[in-house]
């Protein structure tokens, strides 16, 4: 409680490591009511700070250039902080493993510059176990200092949902986790002074980070069952949002949809679970089930794509597609672990010709990992159907003369779209002049 009280009195200051989607918001958050720093190892997106520009969308330049937080990419600044929070992505390798390589190399850097007396936060999405079996060995080792008597280690697993402005980190309850009761009863401090939602004591570092990878991997089996839903409807000739419609109806009635799986969380924290569970001689069920049909959702739009391109007696290969929306959701930048690349490279497999555009997708970031080149929305011309992937306020915004103009007006044929989202209905169609599928 000594260092909760220092960190109030301005005496010490919490350093925030990785300043992405997540710790961003964090830093700027306790910015407004205690001295902060902000480290990240990408020295362009630290000059970007600097300068109050955010790459992320998530706190917007305004507040970026008012903020008091001190941005760096010196490593050795951490020396100056007490109070550590960890803020680093978790992927998974293409075969689907757990790719702990970014929270290893954050605890080696912070091990580094760890000082007597310092606490710990991981916020990144672990299975359970990491911090305390993998993390702590690596600060020890790094720091030359025993946890538990030198410096203190707690979990508190990030909830911030990417582009959403309402369910921000001060309006949603904040589960926190510490080593013993003293070190559990600072971070609850610490964390209470941003976060208006209250905080809940997790009983052990091991069951928080169990809480958190369970949150994404059940909406992620939800939507794996809305998808099965889909493709079964679609066999019957019934529409699935009207199913889900009249079904919502009933209070008790779980309010999900289909559609793709994919970024940062819910598409790889699954596999976080699956993975520690196979190490203990479990094979997962029902989880892998469900990563397995989101995982083929792009393999089967693509092919109900090509039916309805055979359906309107439009030839298949070379045939143009426009593709609306690139990241892996609504209003937000952020194209990590996109499945909106799914369908690009199974369109590719039919020699199709996809042409991408996003409006607000960070196109260096789609550039570098996917080799994908945006075009604006007005230079889509001569199409022969659109895929509405992403629902962007921009498309939601759109009408039937705004899409007509980018169709093949010379091939007499109707114009297809897929409306993946279900941002739009039947209605803006007449069927005499489109095939409108939505999941």
């Amino acid at each position: 409680m000594e260092l909760f009280q220092s960190i109030i009195d301005g005496k010490e200051q919490i350093s925030l490591v990785g300043l992405g989607y997540v710790g961003m918001p964090i830093a700027v958050a306790f910015s407004r009511k205690v001295k902060v720093m902000g480290f990240d190892i990408n020295k362009e997106k630290i000059e970007q700070y600097k300068r109050g520009i955010d790459p992320t969308n998530e706190v917007g330049n305004k507040e970026i250039a008012k903020c008091m937080v001190q941005f760096t990419d010196d490593e050795t600044k951490l020396k100056e902080a007490k109070f550590h929070i960890v803020a680093v992505p978790t992927p998974v390798t293409d075969d689907h493993m757990p790719d702990l390589t970014p929270v290893k190399d954050a605890s080696h850097l912070l091990g580094r510059n760890l000082t007597p007396g310092s606490v710990v936060v991981y916020e990144s999405t672990v299975y359970p176990g990491v911090t305390e079996e993998i993390c702590i060995p690596i600060l020890e080792k790094e720091s030359h200092l025993k946890c538990g008597t030198d410096f203190k280690v707690g979990y508190s697993p990030e909830r911030i949902n990417p582009g959403d402005q309402t369910h921000r980190l001060e309006t949603i309850v904040k589960v926190v986790s510490g080593m013993d009761p003293e070190t559990l009863e600072c971070i609850s401090k610490v964390y209470g002074l941003v976060v208006k939602a209250g905080v809940y004591k997790a009983p052990s570092i091991k069951v928080a980070e169990a809480a958190k990878v369970i949150e994404n991997s059940q909406r992620d089996i939800n939507i794996a069952f809305m998808n099965e839903l889909s493709m079964i409807f679609h066999l019957m000739g019934i529409d699935t949002q009207e199913v889900l419609q009249a079904a919502g109806t009933k209070w008790n009635f779980l309010k999900f949809f289909p559609g793709l799986v994919g970024g940062h969380c819910i598409g790889v924290d699954p596999y976080y679970l699956t993975y520690k569970a196979e190490q203990l001689g479990y094979h997962s069920k029902i989880i892998l089930s469900g990563r397995t049909i989101n995982d083929d959702m792009g393999k089967y739009i693509a092919e109900c794509l090509v039916k309805n391109l055979i359906k309107a007696d439009l030839r298949v290969n070379r045939s143009k597609v426009g593709i609306l929306g690139f990241t892996f959701k609504e209003n937000c930048p952020d194209t990590r672990n996109t499945k909106v690349i799914d369908i690009v490279r199974e369109l590719n497999e039919f020699g199709i010709m996809p042409y991408i555009s996003d409006p607000i997708a960070d196109a260096y970031e789609a550039e570098q990992q996917f080799g994908i080149h945006f075009v604006n929305l007005d230079e889509l011309c001569d199409l022969d159907a659109i895929i509405v992937a992403v629902s962007h306020k921009e498309y939601r915004d759109l009408r039937t003369r705004d899409m007509e103009v980018m169709f093949n007006r010379l091939s007499g044929a109707k114009h297809i779209i897929m409306d993946i989202k279900g941002i739009f209905n039947q209605e803006m169609f007449p069927d005499r002049e489109y095939i409108y599928w939505r999941l």
